[in-house]
């Protein structure tokens, strides 16, 4: 039986399927060939097959160990932040001053000024959909306001709950005052946007000089939260779960844990290429466990996601396979000065080991490697 190494650590198992058939293909790459009344390391070996002894020894040997093996698949993805939405004003006229890309923006702050009139970001999840005013209907909406005027210093004798008083009117007006807005003592979306929390303006669309139109959004804001987006293939999704961890490398070399906490289940069409087809694809977020040292936005990633798991298993180096000119694989097992070839079936692959199962093989025995 004859066979020849199977290159590197970096071998893949479509690599290795290949191998099967193909050892001229390998022997071309500058790997050891068996020949006939020889071992795949060279040398005037006298083996006739499977469990025939040949000699002399190999040059290099590592022993088989019993491990669990991890299987792992890497795709692209972007480092970005959480929450990305569009901001749409009521404010009608010329635009003049908005903020800077990357800029922070906090409660009772402008998000861009019209005609010298500023939009402030107030926090709450209910958009402003009405004018707050005396006299509008008890709602959430008013709670919303209220709390934003008390926490930003307004209305000493005013009570949040949902209903506008004049308590309430007082609080608007005197902020209105203070932020440089007509002192109407009410509120409408020509002055206020309500987001959940801070936002970091990650895309300015309206220009210092242009006028607003109605429906077209004049920022792009996003939470603070640092996560990685992965356009993953339909083809890859049985590889991530909610909650799964995942390895994300970051730009210059940082990697990172972190967790799948999004999933999705509509499947988007992936552009084409150039005379090929692309996969569909899901959207995939990730949480990352700490801060990346990076603050570059949209910088690419590499995430490395777990494909299959094996416990407890025989495995040895990836490099200390052969490929058989029958077919399939083998290893070739050291006793002593001897040596004999065993046909293994492979298994999972990860970190530069393969699972294997051959007649024979226990934890601790010998197989050949290249000679470093």
């Amino acid at each position: 039986m004859r066979g020849v190494r199977a290159g590197g650590a970096a071998v893949t198992r479509r690599a290795l399927v290949l191998a099967g058939a193909g050892v001229l293909a390998l022997a071309a790459a500058g790997t050891a060939v068996a020949v006939a009344g020889g071992g795949p390391f060279g040398g005037p070996g006298g083996g006739d097959g499977a469990g025939g002894p040949s000699t002399p020894a190999v040059p290099a040997t590592t022993p088989i160990t019993r491990q669990d093996l991890v299987d792992t698949k890497t795709v692209e993805g972007s480092l970005t932040y959480s929450g990305e939405r569009r901001i749409v004003t009521d404010a009608r006229g010329v635009v003049t001053w908005v903020p800077a890309e990357g800029a922070v923006v906090r409660r009772g702050r402008p998000l861009l000024r019209v005609a010298r009139r500023p939009v402030v970001l107030m926090y709450g999840t209910l958009p402003l959909y009405r004018t707050l005013r005396q006299g509008v209907a008890d709602g959430p909406d008013v709670e919303q306001l209220e709390r934003n005027l008390k926490v930003l210093g307004y209305g000493g004798d005013l009570t949040v709950d949902d209903h506008f008083s004049y308590a309430t009117y007082l609080a608007v007006r005197q902020w209105q005052d203070d932020a440089g807005l007509p002192r109407t003592g009410q509120v409408d979306a020509t002055q206020v946007v309500f987001l959940p929390a801070a936002a970091r303006v990650t895309d300015a669309r309206a220009e210092v000089g242009a006028r607003t139109a109605p429906g077209q959004p004049a920022l792009v804001v996003s939470g603070l939260r640092r996560v990685v987006h992965v356009d993953l293939s339909t083809s890859d999704q049985a590889l991530v779960r909610k909650g799964a961890r995942v390895t994300v490398e970051l730009p210059g070399g940082e990697r990172v844990r972190g967790r799948v906490t999004s999933v999705g289940t509509v499947a988007k069409a992936a552009s084409q290429g150039e005379g090929q087809d692309e996969d569909s694809t899901v959207d995939v977020d990730i949480t990352l466990a700490k801060a990346p040292r990076t603050r570059l936005d949209r910088a690419p990633v590499q995430v490395e996601l777990v494909s299959e798991r094996r416990r407890d298993v025989l495995a040895v180096p990836v490099e200390a396979l052969l490929a058989l000119r029958e077919g399939g694989f083998g290893v070739e097992v050291a006793e002593g000065a001897a040596t004999r070839i065993v046909p293994v079936e492979t298994g999972a692959f990860g970190g530069g080991m393969v699972e294997i199962t051959g007649a024979g093989l226990a934890e601790g025995m010998k197989v050949g490697v290249p000679a470093p």
